[in-house]
């Protein structure tokens, strides 16, 4: 009997998950980009997968939606690539959540993947995994600006060479 309940429950959330990624069309439409039903339950079933594999748990809709409205302006997303690029970010999102010890909020994980992957990695979801993310990850744990670079260490010398 209460496995039946917690499979409705589920079931439930998942329907409630979908129906909150679908709405998002209302808003993304002017951008060209839709999901379908498909998709939005595909999308839940990748966010179901992350949080298992990164062993978080999460109610509702979690980020997708966050994620969807952060992204879809950017330029380098089409009808062509939307969903594949949601469910990598999706993938990405819990993946660097662990990653930066919750030492980072969702909304400012998700402003840092926006800006990243329209600014220093045009577009390409290789480089803002493997190294902007990395990086700021790396960064957030030793205790630095989620920025830094060794290079900005090395600017810090004065005209003789001399720190």
């Amino acid at each position: 009997m209460l496995f039946e309940i917690m499979n409705m429950s589920s079931s439930l959330v998942q329907k409630q998950a979908v129906a909150e990624i679908e709405k998002c069309n209302d808003f993304t439409v002017r951008f060209g980009l839709v999901l379908s039903h498909s998709d939005a339950a595909q999308l839940v079933e990748t966010r179901t997968f992350a949080l298992k594999t990164s062993g978080r748990i999460e109610f509702g809709g979690g980020v997708i939606h966050k994620l969807i409205w952060a992204f879809c302006d950017s330029p380098y997303i089409s009808m062509n690539n939307y969903t594949e690029i949601l469910h990598e970010l999706t993938e990405m999102f819990y993946f660097y959540k662990n990653e930066t010890l919750d030492l980072m909020s969702d909304d400012d994980l998700i402003k840092f993947m926006k800006d990243s992957f329209d600014g220093k990695c045009h577009g390409s979801l290789e480089l803002l995994a493997g190294r902007e993310l990395a990086n700021m990850a790396r960064n957030l744990r030793c205790g630095y600006a989620t920025n830094y670079s060794e290079d900005m260490a090395y600017d810090e010398e004065d005209d003789d060479g001399e720190y």
